[in-house]
């Protein structure tokens, strides 16, 4: 089951619809239960009985306005060195403990956005990711709480300006550009999707560039989710990106970059 949050072409608002199925109709999300989103997330998390109350209108064949990003975030947090092929590709040690860092929300980039590359960088990689979004308000909480508090799953893309990361041996500003955070194109409910070992391909101008099971991670996403919750508290929406795996690389004006997560969708964006 997938959630898809668009901008209505009838009064400009940001509205909800769910998909039950690959290709198949949507349905409209009341307006009222999504203007609260912590409110809203609590009746997605009770499962059908809680998505059928919020549902408006069925079986419309196409979304009434243009798509956005699948969340409403106020942190994306993001881990480092999180499949041991990456590791391995990098010439780093397994780290014992998650390697975490953030970046702003305003990289985050709608599927079918351009990936504006900054003058100030001369190598800009590609990482494809599985992305993680929050549906509760989560502190403190065990694997077990951690996972029960996922809204749901997408595809993500952590761009990075690799020069700028590797000059400045920090992370800010070669993850933090404006696009840099493509997701989507759609959120696939947690309580309809399993992580288990789907495969995560990236690809560049439609050649493959990135293969690699999610059972590759190091730490688990019930381990990720409950290890940053111990830090910082985590809100409806918020945004974790899990790591990348092995084959990174360059992207150039004019290319095409895919990420794709077997149940998930594909996320596409051009590069300018």
């Amino acid at each position: 089951m997938k959630l898809w949050q668009f901008v209505s072409e009838k009064d400009g608002c940001l509205r909800w619809a769910l998909q039950r199925e690959e290709g198949g109709d949507f349905e409209v999300i009341r307006r009222r239960s999504s203007r609260n989103f912590e409110k809203f997330c609590k009746g997605l998390l009770k499962g059908e009985k809680g998505v059928d109350k919020l549902v408006l209108k069925k079986g419309v064949r196409e979304l009434p306005g243009t798509v956005v990003v699948p969340t409403q975030a106020s942190k994306i947090v993001c881990v480092g060195l999180n499949y041991h092929q990456h590791a391995e590709e990098m010439g780093k040690a397994v780290p014992e403990e998650p390697l975490l860092f953030m970046k702003p929300v305003t990289a985050l980039l709608v599927s079918g956005g351009e990936i504006v590359l900054p003058k100030a960088s001369k190598e800009v990689h590609y990482e494809g990711e599985l992305a993680v979004v929050i549906g509760t308000v989560l502190k403190g909480a065990s694997e077990e709480e951690a996972l029960a508090g996922i809204l749901g799953y997408s595809c993500a893309n952590d761009v990075t300006a690799r020069d700028i990361q590797k000059r400045e041996m920090r992370y800010t500003r070669g993850k933090g550009y404006d696009t840099f955070c493509p997701m989507g194109p759609a959120l696939t409910l947690a309580s309809t999707w399993e992580v288990e070992d789907q495969r995560l391909v990236t690809r560049v101008n439609g050649e493959q560039r990135q293969s690699s099971g999610l059972g590759d991670m190091i730490h688990s996403v019930g381990k990720l989710v409950s290890f940053i919750s111990e830090i910082m508290t985590l809100l409806p929406g918020d945004v974790i990106l899990t790591g990348t795996p092995s084959g990174v690389g360059k992207l150039e004006h004019g290319d095409r970059v895919e990420v794709e997560i077997e149940g998930l969708g594909k996320l596409e964006n051009t590069v300018s």
